[in-house]
């Protein structure tokens, strides 16, 4: 399919792929250095195709075919693109589908969009990761090294390396979700896998303690690890968005 490029008030240009559909349709949030054709994405794109379910699947700047160079990236950033997708190219109403990152992402969008996003997937969860998670995994040097120069670098899966700076890590304290009630009223679905190394999995249930609405469920897969990209872990993530579909 396509990819088709918006430009948004901040003028840069973000991809998307788009498909049209009848009714209720899906967002999709991706991960922290993911994209939209990852495997979640991909995977949702051909079971909302073979159903005329509006899809929407997009790259945050700095991120897949989108511009911007990572080092400038924020989690700002990613909600701003987020909105500008949910306001002029996703449907009109919308259950959202958040990856790692992108359930933090989707949730902030979710709480500022309220009259379209109606339900809530969250996969492998990671809100305020920066500081919960990614801070304290940092020896001393490296944080010493972060607050005196202000960006360090980290190795990537393809031992490559990709930057992390001071200001992501503060401008993502603007946004922090799990140290007051997160004002999110409708159904939300979580599924987190218990061999996660990269989320705890009582993150999730730090969440759905934090959300103020009742209609939340979590799944969790025992030997679910922190991608859930294995068939039977996407089988949970579609049965989920079938019944967020319903509601």
């Amino acid at each position: 399919m396509t990819i088709l490029f918006r430009t948004t008030q901040n003028g840069h240009r973000i991809a998307y792929q788009h498909q049209p559909g009848e009714g209720r349709g899906v967002l999709f949030c991706g991960g922290y250095r993911s994209s939209m054709e990852s495997t979640k994405a991909t995977a949702l794109a051909d079971w909302c195709a073979a159903r005329s379910i509006p899809y929407t699947r997009f790259d945050y700047f700095a991120h897949g075919a989108s511009d911007g160079e990572f080092i400038d990236y924020t989690i700002g950033a990613a909600i701003a693109d987020t909105l500008e997708i949910i306001d002029h190219i996703a449907a009109e109403q919308l259950i959202v589908v958040g990856s790692s990152m992108g359930s933090w992402v989707g949730m902030q969008a979710a709480i500022q969009r309220p009259m379209q996003v109606k339900a809530f997937v969250g996969i492998a969860s990671a809100p305020d990761f920066t500081d919960r998670l990614m801070l304290k995994k940092f020896p001393p040097a490296l944080r010493k090294q972060l607050e005196d120069e202000g960006v360090v670098y980290l190795p990537d899966f393809d031992d490559n390396e990709y930057p992390v700076t001071m200001k992501f890590i503060t401008e993502a304290r603007r946004h922090l979700m799990l140290d007051h009630p997160i004002p999110l009223s409708i159904p939300v679905q979580l599924i987190q896998g218990q061999r996660d190394d990269d989320v705890p999995w009582e993150t999730s249930l730090h969440i759905a303690e934090k959300l103020t609405g009742d209609d939340v469920a979590i799944t969790f897969v025992k030997d679910g690890d922190h991608r859930l990209n294995r068939p039977q872990d996407l089988a949970l993530m579609l049965e989920a968005v079938v019944r967020q579909l319903a509601v």
